[in-house]
């Protein structure tokens, strides 16, 4: 048949148009895949950063509006206590003004006395052991038993501080009708005349014979406020130890013995006049309700609350649902052996949580999480610190900073944020359905597509799979039908011409297999005759490198030469790392003329053998000729090397040394490796020959860099000879023998004859190097003083 009919594609699993489906299909589909992916990581990119940007401004604006809250309520606190801060220091300027001048209290006291007679005249009690003035006056004044003499009125100094302190009655009360509103206010004496004088008028003895047995046996301030009274005297004398740069001082909450109120007490010391003592105090009280109604009234969202703190965590104010909230346990502490005061410490909460929360961060937000009903609840804390005060807690007077801080759920803090995020995460998820949608319509449309057209496409590449089946059953008269002028096409007419071409070699094979086997033979036979001219070669060479071996190892010195040198025992070893080493030794002796040579030329092979010859030669020539300055004899002996390796054009050079021998004393001359003298005690010397020449070959005059240097050598001393290829040697890890290792084994063999020291030394280089491969041309000598 000369052409294939025209076939229907087939559709199977192996088919090409299944291929041309999964291929282009899958292009297709991956890169609307890609694109779509790549739009729904937009938009959920989008989501993200916008809800983010939403939170952040949210964020901040609530914290923001948190903070100026704290910031409102610290400043109302600090108000109020500044303002009877003030009103303290206005009885305190009054006092003091009476103190300061002797003459107007004297002539005050006098004038009270007169008008308000019942403000300075006290009755004893039997009972209390007390004297107090009557009801009736303006303030109370208390005079305990220890300040009264034995006909049970006060003592003459007593009754002047109580003539000078009626001037409270002038002020006290203004005081107590005007601003903050307060609980009393109060003048108390010196510590060695504690007199209480308190306005308004209460039975002020009576109440504390009953709250505190033994007070009026006791000192007034080591009994109510212990170490309050020191700290003062302390300022008195230096006041630069206040904590704080002001005289008021504040006490913790405690019991009102009075009223049974929790106070807060503001005192400000008085000074002797020559402010060098405590003259006494000026105080007012105010209750705790006071200061806790300011921030027991704080509302942030729908139930967050506010407490007031010290620092060591005690809460002085705080509402009932907000103590409920954190886990406060409430208890009594005495604070003193007078006063009782509030312990309601958030070390002691139930809410772990609260328990570590750490205060004094002025202004900063921190996230806890409390226990409700079994769940974790986020909450926001935010603390604000109030200006610090002088404070006072049964004890020296210490710096106290309390600080306001804001408790509110973070679900109603940020109510708003989460509705933004929650609006933007809806709409962004309705624009993922839509992309999703009209991700799923363009893959149908394009799979319908692709299945359409390739039928078309695959129509030519079926045709040729056809054809090839047939030519694979030996049909060798099949054509494809070319119908298009694409590739495809293209791909039919270079099936034509093949199937044309495989008819007429197949006719021809039998004269195609005859003339390739021909060819076979000629090229086998070409490579049988190069293969035999190749081990010609490797047999020539083999037996030449052979001839210079055995030339190299012939002028060495023989044992029995260096066996009739009478003084020395000289014994060395060779081991070239190639067939040809590049090393040298030689003993030349004339007479009773001896010079050993010990040398090293760059690299080994056939040309560093074939120049360490030329060296043993001239070096032979020179002694014979009777040229023995050892100077003049390196320097002859390097022009006549130059000028060999300029006729050779080689680039070798070598390190060379010789050493003359004259009885007890040595010259050595040229550069080489270290010469090693052991000496009696096994004492190693290390002689470096870096100064003493130049490598041979280098400059055609080398006189100027050559020197010498005389070595000692007497009876038993040894000299080691050796080249770079003993030191330079390397183990399996790759660490050099070194100088150090040669000269420990030199010594550690001193003493034996030089065969075993040389034997030794090796025995021990061969230990080092194991199993590695020899790099470089081994030579040692080892000369032996008799």
């Amino acid at each position: 048949m000369s052409a294939v009919e025209e076939q229907r594609p087939r559709f199977g699993l192996r088919s090409f148009r299944a291929k041309f489906v999964l291929v282009v299909g899958g292009a297709v589909l991956f890169d609307l895949l890609v694109t779509g992916g790549l739009a729904l990581w937009n938009v959920q990119r989008l989501s993200r950063d916008a809800a983010a940007e939403v939170g952040q401004g949210l964020e901040k604006a609530n914290q923001d509006y948190m903070r100026s809250y704290a910031e409102s309520t610290v400043a109302r606190v600090n108000l109020l206590i500044g303002q009877v801060h003030t009103d303290v220091g206005t009885l305190a300027g009054v006092l003091q003004g009476q103190i300061d001048n002797p003459g107007r209290e004297t002539e005050v006291g006098g004038a009270m006395a007169r008008a308000a007679p019942g403000a300075i005249s006290v009755t004893y009690d039997a009972k209390g052991g007390w004297a107090q003035n009557l009801p009736g006056a303006p303030s109370v004044v208390s005079v305990w038993g220890y300040l009264l003499g034995a006909d049970h009125r006060p003592l003459p100094q007593v009754q002047a501080d109580i003539e000078n302190s009626a001037v409270l009655d002038l002020v006290a009360p203004s005081l107590l009708a005007s601003g903050r509103s307060k609980l009393q206010m109060y003048y108390i004496g010196p510590r060695e005349r504690p007199i209480f004088r308190t306005a308004p008028y209460t039975e002020q003895a009576q109440t504390f014979d009953r709250l505190y047995p033994g007070h009026n046996q006791a000192e007034f301030w080591t009994f109510f406020f212990p170490g309050i009274y020191e700290s003062w005297q302390q300022w008195a004398e230096n006041p630069g130890l206040r904590p704080v740069p002001n005289d008021t001082t504040q006490t913790a909450p405690y019991t009102d013995a009075i009223t049974g109120k929790l106070i807060v007490s503001f005192f400000q010391p008085l000074w002797s006049k020559d402010r060098k003592s405590v003259a006494g105090a000026a105080g007012a009280d105010i209750t705790l309700d006071q200061l806790a109604e300011v921030v027991e009234n704080v509302k942030v969202g729908g139930s967050g609350f506010g407490f007031l703190a010290m620092s060591d965590g005690n809460v002085l104010a705080i509402n009932p649902e907000g103590e409920q909230v954190i886990g406060l346990r409430r208890s009594s502490d005495t604070g003193g052996q007078g006063v009782t005061g509030l312990e309601r410490s958030l070390r002691r909460s139930m809410q772990p949580a609260i328990a570590a929360l750490q205060l004094g961060g002025d202004g900063a937000i921190q996230r806890v999480l409390l226990d409700e009903a079994g769940e974790k609840v986020p909450y926001l804390i935010l603390s604000k610190q109030l200006e610090p005060e002088n404070f006072w807690v049964s004890g020296p007077v210490r710096r106290e900073s309390m600080s306001i801080s804001i408790v509110v759920p973070e679900r109603e803090i940020y109510a708003s944020l989460f509705a933004a995020q929650a609006g933007i995460s809806e709409a962004t998820n309705r624009i993922l359905i839509y992309q999703i949608l009209a991700l799923l319509a363009s893959l149908l449309f394009v799979t319908l597509a692709v299945f359409g057209i390739s039928k078309r496409v695959t129509r030519g590449i079926s045709a040729l799979a056809g054809a090839a089946t047939r030519i694979e059953a030996k049909d060798y008269s099949v054509r494809v039908p070319i119908t298009t002028r694409d590739e495809v096409g293209e791909a039919g007419v270079a099936f034509n011409r093949m199937a044309e071409e495989i008819s007429y070699h197949t006719e021809n094979l039998e004269n195609l297999v005859t003339e390739r086997t021909k060819q076979l033979e000629d090229a086998n036979h070409q490579i049988s005759t190069l293969n035999t001219q190749l081990r010609s070669e490797n047999l020539r060479l083999g037996a030449e490198l052979a001839v210079a071996k055995q030339i190299q190892m012939m002028v060495l010195p023989k044992a029995g030469e260096l066996a009739e040198i009478a003084d020395l025992e000289i014994a060395a070893y060779m081991r070239p790392a190639d067939e040809v080493g590049g090393d040298y030794y030689d003993v030349l002796r004339d007479g009773e003329r001896l010079k050993i040579g010990i040398g090293d030329v760059t690299g080994h092979g056939l040309e560093s053998g074939v120049l360490m010859l030329m060296v043993q030669s001239v070096a032979r020539a020179l002694q014979e000729a009777g040229d023995m300055d050892p100077q003049e004899f390196l320097n002859r002996l390097n022009r006549a090397i130059y000028k060999n390796i300029v006729r050779t054009n080689t680039d070798k050079h070598l390190s060379l040394a010789f050493l003359d021998y004259e009885g007890d004393r040595l010259t050595l001359s040229g550069q080489h490796e270290e010469l090693i003298v052991v000496r009696k005690g096994a004492e190693v010397e290390r002689i470096d020959t870096l100064d003493l020449g130049l490598p041979i070959g280098l400059e055609s005059d080398i006189s100027r860099f050559v020197a010498t240097r005389e070595i000692s050598f007497g009876r038993g001393d040894m000299i080691v000879l050796h080249t770079d290829g003993v030191t330079e040697a390397v183990n399996a890890k790759g660490e050099l023998f070194g100088i150090e290792r040669l000269c420990e084994s030199a010594g550690k063999f001193y003493g034996q004859s030089a065969e075993d020291v040389k034997a030794g030394i090796i025995e021990d280089l061969m230990a080092h190097i194991g199993k590695q491969k020899i790099y470089d041309d081994i030579t040692l000598v080892v000369m032996r003083h008799r």
